[in-house]
């Protein structure tokens, strides 16, 4: 019999969390204040672009073993209840916590004497050991238990984790076996620590991989000065297990909602301790310039010059959302750069399958819903995010509505195969034919 888990939140990390802990056998109650989403969700509406997790909801609510909900109250029957709440970038870097508070102060109103607080949602060094003693819940067990969801895999991630992180105190081990027990049904190995060690691995994971992306987008542009193949360069490196194949594909930067400012607060938590971790400062100052070293290529190749003026120049975007699979624009490098061309007057139409026309908060870029009005005129076409369906365009087509026949590739995504007779220049990442006339 499973157990009876509450979920406070029903973003990505709650949702998920909800979903799959129902698949799982345990009764959950998912709880959140937006009663719109609320209802959404009891009609087995997701809005949230992730494989698998439409059917999930659906599942659990069809089984009775999910139910959504605005009233907190409904969680004083709960054995484990899960923060999976929001934690943005605040001042300086620092991760804001004050949607985490406001929920604390109600949760000390309803929670059971032996419920199990857990927190999923990322959070400073220090804070799991904190929450008893600043939010009313002292005698409360409180578990950290972070997540290590990717957007695009997160149910796959969930149902079939490579490691369940639990951090606890030494006299919390029953509690964390509570916490342990939740994951029984996916055969994952349990990984024991202390809650800061819990809460510093979750940080340090993500702040590595932005590290390696920041690595591998400064190797593509020695490449591309020297005359090298990025992509041979990083298909040798991926075999050495040491290495590893993932995240080595260079693109535009490299963004979303939780990269960013956990590198960032990684970074503040360093420094606030005198620690100078200098190689993530500079994957972060190499993020950044990455974004312009892209806009300059673009604006090379409709030009011939790194400083030439886009103004009234067509540009057409394949892709908004950071990274394919998902329809989340935080963050996102592809609309920085987009947004970055319409600042330089370049009149910029874009297309995402995962962002509908009339998406708020895109001003300067026209988004449309169909990827052939995105080359109608268009002085070059660019392609920011990795949506494998891009591929499967009539190249053909679309070559004979551009203006000029230039494609900038920041992701490597198409082929001269692909591309071959249609007449279509392309300029990919990292190679000494990335800019039109040799290394810029």
């Amino acid at each position: 019999m499973g157990s009876r888990v509450g979920v406070v939140g029903a973003g990505y990390v709650g949702l998920t969390s909800a979903a799959c802990l129902a698949h799982l056998g345990h009764h959950v109650v998912c709880v959140d204040n937006d009663r719109h989403k609320i209802a959404e969700l009891r009609a087995g509406t997701v809005s949230i672009v992730e494989p698998g997790l439409p059917e999930l909801v659906r599942e659990g609510l069809a089984e009775n073993r999910l139910v959504f909900t605005s009233d907190p109250g409904a969680l004083h029957d709960c054995e484990l209840v899960l923060l999976c709440l929001p934690t943005p970038m605040g001042t300086g870097g620092t991760a804001d916590l004050g949607v985490i508070e406001e929920a604390l102060k109600t949760l000390s109103t309803v929670l059971s004497p032996d419920c199990v607080l857990v927190t999923k949602s990322t959070v400073p060094v220090g804070t799991t050991a904190r929450i008893p003693t600043r939010a009313g819940l002292a005698g409360t067990a409180v578990i950290s238990n972070p997540e290590f969801l990717r957007e695009g895999h997160a149910v796959e991630d969930f149902l079939r984790p490579d490691r369940v992180l639990v951090g606890a105190a030494e006299d919390d081990r029953e509690p964390a076996d509570r916490v342990a027990a939740l994951y029984a049904g996916t055969g994952a190995p349990v990984l024991r620590s202390d809650s800061a060690s819990a809460e510093l691995a979750k940080y340090a994971s993500n702040a590595f991989l932005a590290v390696k992306l920041s690595f591998v987008n400064t190797l593509a542009e020695l490449c591309e000065q020297v005359g090298a193949d990025i992509t041979k360069v990083t298909d040798a490196m991926g075999r050495d297990d040491r290495i590893g194949p993932a995240f080595l594909a260079p693109g535009p930067g490299w963004g979303g909602s939780c990269l960013p400012k956990d590198t960032r607060a990684l970074l503040r938590a360093a420094e606030a301790w005198g620690v100078d971790f200098a190689m993530v400062r500079d994957a972060l100052r190499a993020n950044d310039r990455q974004q312009a070293m892209v806009l300059r290529k673009i604006r090379h190749a409709v030009t011939g010059a790194v400083d030439g003026s886009l103004s009234g120049t067509r540009i057409g975007v394949l892709g908004l959302t950071f990274k394919a699979g998902t329809g989340d624009l935080r963050d996102s490098p592809a609309v920085a750069v987009a947004r970055q061309l319409s600042r330089h007057e370049a009149t910029v139409t874009a297309y995402d399958p995962c962002v509908p026309a009339g998406t708020p908060g895109l001003d300067g870029i026209r988004v449309v819903d169909d990827p052939y009005l995105v080359a109608k005129d268009s002085g070059a076409l660019v392609i920011l995010t990795e949506w494998p369906e891009f591929r499967s365009l009539d190249w053909a087509e679309l070559a004979t509505v551009v203006d000029r026949p230039v494609i900038v590739d920041t992701r490597n995504l198409l082929d001269e195969h692909l591309l071959s007779g249609t007449g279509f220049t392309v300029l990919g990442t990292g190679t000494a034919a990335s800019v039109e006339g040799g290394p810029i």
